[in-house]
C-alpha cells in the first residue's frame, strides 16, 4: 500500500503504507486512510512528529558486511513529510492523505 500526503502549499509526498502509518501515529493521529488534518491542527502534528523523530534518533548502526544496503532511518524518511507539514503550517493549509 502507498499513502500520498497532499496540501495546497507543497508537492504531493508518497510513502510506503507502513512508514506513513508509523508517522501518523507519531503525530498522535488516527492511522485511517484516507483522512486529513485541519490547518489549525497542522503545527501541533508537526511538533509531535519532530519530537518523536528526535527521540528515535540513534547513532547509525555499524555496517555489516553481510548487509547489502544500509538501513534508512525514520528521520530521513520523515524529511519530506516534515517539509510538507512546515509548508502547510506556514500557508495555513489542510493536509490530506489517501
Amino acid at each position: 500500500m502507498l499513502v500520498t500526503f497532499k496540501t495546497k502549499a507543497y508537492a504531493d509526498i508518497t510513502m510506503f503504507g507502513d512508514i506513513a502509518l508509523a508517522m501518523l501515529k507519531m503525530m498522535v493521529h488516527s492511522a485511517t486512510v484516507p483522512s486529513a488534518i485541519l490547518a489549525e491542527d497542522v503545527p501541533v502534528a508537526l511538533n509531535r512528529l519532530t519530537a518523536a523523530i528526535a527521540k528515535e534518533k540513534a547513532p547509525p548502526p555499524k555496517e555489516n558486511k553481510d548487509q547489502e544496503e544500509p538501513r534508512v532511518s525514520m528521520a530521513h524518511r520523515a524529511l519530506p513529510l516534515i517539509e510538507l507539514l512546515t509548508a502547510a503550517a506556514k500557508e495555513n493549509c489542510n493536509v490530506m492523505w489517501e
